[in-house]
């Protein structure tokens, strides 16, 4: 069931679904993309995420999974990481709720994972298996504060406390693969491989580790999110079909489809969900990196 725009629905006159992000502190920003606050003001959400990087999510109350592309399922927990993903996630809960979250950098999934990150692809774990008693001590505490603005200094520091900034990332590695994904309509494997002076296995070993997929697939999802995101925004097929991205419109409907989870005609008529979360990423733009707010 997907939740489309239309009546409130909350008790109060809200909408059925609202999320609100937030740019981390300076000390953060090469290890968080975002954080936010998801409310979900109706008896059931059912939605299909886009493939997306990895996510820490605390839900108080958990009631509900999370289901993968290859029917994999995972209850959520009070503090749920899932990796990177290669293909839409359905993610079901029962509400009213609230859930906090914030999505990890390549740097932050290395120093939060170490060598278990590149197994995490496509799946998901319970935090509490990682960090025990703390991280429900800090659910509390987080759910306690009484303003947003107290709850992302809660937020905040717990990142700080999870990711420890000594967990060393090559940032150089990050910032070219970065830049090579927003740098060109199609990113071309032969173009990072040249520019990182690196061989070809090496880069595919470190983008495997870092962003959960190897380049090539790596590129698509980009590509394919950017196209999902400008569909969203109004954007028609024969202005997203502009440059060399996609063969022609077949592709771009299939690729769109393969990692955003909905057809172009879709996003022409998104769901509340995906009107809330692109509008919120967009309006991140200068404040973030282009691969955070333009996806």
């Amino acid at each position: 069931m997907s939740q489309k725009a239309g009546a409130p629905s909350g008790p109060d006159g809200s909408p059925p679904f609202e999320v609100r992000y937030f740019v981390p502190d300076p000390d953060l920003a090469e290890r968080v993309s975002s954080f936010y606050a998801a409310h979900i003001n109706m008896p059931l959400f059912d939605e299909y995420e886009r493939a997306d990087r990895p996510q820490f999510r605390i839900m108080p109350v958990p009631d509900g999974e999370y289901i993968f592309a290859d029917g994999h399922r995972f209850a959520s927990a009070r503090a749920t990481i899932i990796g990177p993903t290669s293909a839409p996630v359905r993610a079901v809960c029962a509400g009213p709720t609230v859930i906090y979250g914030f999505g990890l950098l390549p740097a932050g999934w290395a120093a939060l994972m170490g060598d278990d990150g590149g197994k995490l692809t496509d799946r998901a774990v319970d935090a509490a298996e990682m960090f025990g008693r703390w991280i429900d001590d800090a659910i509390d505490t987080l759910t306690g504060a009484e303003t947003i603005e107290q709850k992302m200094v809660v937020a905040n520091n717990i990142v700080r406390e999870i990711v420890k900034p000594d967990d060393a990332a090559p940032l150089w590695f990050i910032r070219t693969v970065d830049a090579w994904l927003t740098g060109s309509a199609s990113p071309q494997v032969a173009d990072l491989v040249a520019e990182t002076g690196m061989s070809i296995r090496s880069v595919e070993r470190m983008t495997k580790y870092y962003y959960g997929l190897p380049p090539r697939m790596l590129a698509r999802k980009y590509r394919a999110l950017r196209a999902a995101s400008a569909l969203a925004r109004g954007e028609d097929l024969e202005t997203a079909l502009r440059g060399d991205a996609f063969y022609d419109q077949s592709h771009l409907i299939r690729e769109v489809k393969r990692f955003a989870g909905a057809t172009p005609g879709r996003l022409a008529n998104p769901t509340l969900y995906t009107k809330a979360t692109i509008k919120g990423r967009n309006q991140m733009a200068g404040k973030v990196s282009p691969l955070v707010s333009e996806t």
